[in-house]
């Protein structure tokens, strides 16, 4: 099934709604992504960065443990953890950065939620030697303390957004403005599949080599594709990593997992693509949670990397084409995961993959001994242990 935009769009999904002022930005980075994706040389360079400085490919781990406490499907893991960093971010950062090289930019900005994105983009331009600046929410600066650190060491400014909730949604709202006055000298790595086009297109593009990877390991282990791949979705990057080398594979199922926050009869989750509806948000038409004036609604998750009210619209078109079923779990059963997972194969998760292993719970009753799950473990637990720590404190 053919994946491209036609004119910016999937479907009715995507679109450049932005000022004005940015249109000649888009139009620029439009036509330097074209031409870097024919450009040889950078295309080899890209796939040697990968190799030799983000430590790819990362491994297709067979969960034994996992799979024999469920007793049903054999239980693949996507190690993305193990990448240079600790989260499949970096993928698009190496990527992004060569890109804003390739265009002659000189300065760097970024948004982050959970600060891994963040630490992504300070790396990148740490090694490149570029003035990097990350805005991030100043609720998400207190829960990600290891990661502000780590970008501060890195060399880049953090600057706490405390506007709204003070979360994601805020600091990509900064950074849009900051691009805005800037532009004529400032690449935006944008961290996930979202923004204004050809943004989703090109985080896409560069986060794709995890499904790539996924399928030669999957077929090399088991001689076959599995039955379903399943990942987290907050904005949406590393599911549609994961996603696209499978799109039109008609026996693999695509599993999106969203935030459930503490409960979809609530008004505290991040369940865009649950209970959001179409609307115009940060640049490009998707699902958005939104009350009933249409404002945007506050979203919630325990996971700063997934409290986000839009998401991918990619995404959105996959939901409405029924390419992929999205699902969502509550905060509680995110954590129960994170521990079974760390209990059962001594691997501390990132909150945001947790959310996709939970739905392991719903999934694997459905599921015989012969079949295969692949669950994408987009970023490994050192940022969270401070909200793992709390929680199992407060359990004892």
């Amino acid at each position: 099934m053919k994946t491209e935009y036609k004119k910016g769009f999937f479907g009715e999904f995507g679109g450049r709604f932005i000022p004005e002022i940015l249109r000649p930005a888009l139009l620029q980075l439009e036509e330097a992504y074209k031409q870097f994706k024919k450009d040889k040389t950078l295309q080899i360079r890209f796939r040697e960065e990968l190799k030799d400085y983000d430590g790819r490919p990362t491994p297709l781990y067979f969960a034994k443990n996992l799979s024999k406490h469920y007793g049903k499907a054999k239980i693949y893991l996507k190690r993305e953890d193990l990448n240079h960093t600790g989260a499949h971010k970096i993928n698009n950062a190496v990527g992004q950065i060569l890109l804003a090289q390739y265009m002659g930019k000189k300065r760097i900005i970024a948004e982050t939620g959970a600060g891994q994105h963040g630490v992504a983009t300070a790396t990148v331009a740490a090694k490149a030697g570029l003035e990097c600046v990350i805005y991030m929410g100043a609720e998400d600066v207190k829960r990600q303390a290891p990661n502000v650190q780590r970008m501060k060491m890195l060399g880049a400014r953090v600057e706490p957004v405390y506007s709204g909730s003070a979360t994601l949604k805020d600091a990509t709202n900064e950074a849009l403005r900051d691009w805005m006055r800037t532009v004529d000298y400032t690449h935006y790595i944008i961290g996930s599949a979202v923004g204004p086009y050809p943004f989703p297109a090109i985080v896409r593009d560069f986060q794709r080599v995890i499904g790539v990877e996924t399928k030669q390991q999957i077929i090399e282990k088991e001689n076959r594709l599995p039955e379903y791949i399943v990942a987290c979705v907050g904005g949406g990057s590393n599911a549609i990593g994961i996603f696209d080398t499978f799109i039109g594979e008609k026996d693999v199922k695509l599993i999106g997992v969203e935030a459930g926050g503490k409960g979809l009869s609530t008004n505290q989750h991040a369940a865009t693509l649950s209970l959001g509806r179409p609307g115009i948000f940060h640049g490009m038409k998707t699902y958005l949670l939104q009350n009933e004036d249409g404002q945007v609604q506050l979203p919630y998750s325990i996971s700063a990397g997934l409290d986000y009210p839009g998401v991918g619209p990619q995404h959105s078109y996959f939901k409405e084409k029924h390419i992929a079923e999205y699902f969502s779990v509550t905060d509680d059963e995110a954590l129960n995961a994170a521990y079974l997972l760390t209990k059962a194969e001594g691997i501390i998760p990132a909150l945001e993959s947790a959310h996709a292993l939970a739905y392991l719970e719903k999934l694997l009753p459905q599921t015989s001994c012969e079949q295969i799950v692949i669950v994408n473990l987009s970023g490994r637990g050192d940022k969270d242990m401070n909200t793992y720590i709390n929680e199992m404190t407060k359990n004892e």
